[in-house]
């Protein structure tokens, strides 16, 4: 089978990352986590966070599709997880470094980002309007080591509190 890649930014890339481990647990999937949709090339953590530079803190999935985990699964959990109606905020935390967005790989996957997210607006939003941005994907930058799998190693670390399930998961 072809391995895809699915890449969601949506607030700390920590929450993210333990949400969508802890939900899909199955050998098929790997969850790096990292920055993009930024133009510069040489940067850190610290300038991320300064809010100066245009790179989101991000999660990018490597996974063999399934019955379970495909990407119109995984594009309606990360509206699952997430506060859908700020975009470059998950309260508490506010900066465009959690920019909320969804960097396609393919014309398909921007098809079903924009299906999934009407869906979602359809049946749960209740007139709010889902602050996303379905945008390509473009250079993604792994983040420093010590980030990767962070809750795992840190149990008692940060994590922002608006990552969790908002509604039961139909399709899944």
């Amino acid at each position: 089978m072809t391995t895809e890649t699915a890449t969601f930014a949506s607030g700390c890339f920590r929450g993210i990352q333990k949400a969508f481990e802890s939900f899909f647990k199955d050998d098929t999937i790997e969850i790096k986590v990292g920055y993009t949709g930024g133009d510069v090339t040489d940067f850190d953590y610290r300038q991320v966070c300064t809010g100066t530079i245009s790179h989101a803190e991000a999660i990018q999935i490597k996974y063999t599709p399934n019955d379970i985990i495909n990407y119109s699964n995984l594009v309606e959990f990360f509206y699952i997880m997430r506060e859908l109606t700020s975009l470059d905020a998950q309260v508490p935390d506010v900066s465009t470094q959690y920019l909320s967005a969804i960097f396609y790989h393919s014309p398909e996957q921007e098809q079903i980002a924009k299906r999934v997210m009407d869906e979602v607006q359809n049946k749960h939003c209740q007139g709010q309007k889902i602050c996303t941005l379905i945008v390509p994907a473009n250079e993604w930058y792994d983040v420093e080591e010590y980030h990767q799998k962070y809750l795992e190693n840190n149990p008692e670390g940060y994590a922002c509190p608006t990552h969790f399930l908002r509604w039961c998961i139909v399709h899944i």
